[in-house]
């Protein structure tokens, strides 16, 4: 399996977790301040774990059960701390679009990864 170069891991890595914390941020802030795209809601939660699983998956394709357990684990804690804020509200739909979100993207970047040429 190919790797991107020291300073492109790096990046890609700041970026995953960057990436993650913006979830967490947008998933269990306040309604008000839960920023929009204007798509419907479901489709910002599939597309936000889905670049999150991509990011996650190109930053640590060596250790992708890792890199899933973050992604998936985090969209199920998401959920549950939802439950506990009280202008939120988890629920189980939301919670199977985040886990489909995240495996599809832990599968497409893993997949670039993998297809891009060796050096």
């Amino acid at each position: 399996m190919t790797e991107f170069p020291a300073r492109y891991q790096t990046a890609l890595r700041v970026a995953a977790w960057l990436g993650l914390a913006f979830v967490a941020m947008a998933t269990l802030s306040p309604l008000g301040l839960r920023p929009t795209t204007g798509w419907p809601p479901s489709i910002e939660r599939f597309l936000a774990f889905a670049l999150v699983g991509g990011l996650f998956a190109a930053a640590y394709p060596r250790y992708i059960l890792f890199a899933a357990a973050i992604v998936l684990g985090a969209a199920l804690l998401f959920e549950i701390l939802q439950v506990l804020a009280p202008s939120r509200h988890g629920r189980l739909f939301d919670a199977a679009v985040k886990l489909s979100g995240g495996t599809v993207g832990l599968i497409a970047g893993w997949l670039a990864v993998r297809w891009m040429p060796r050096r």
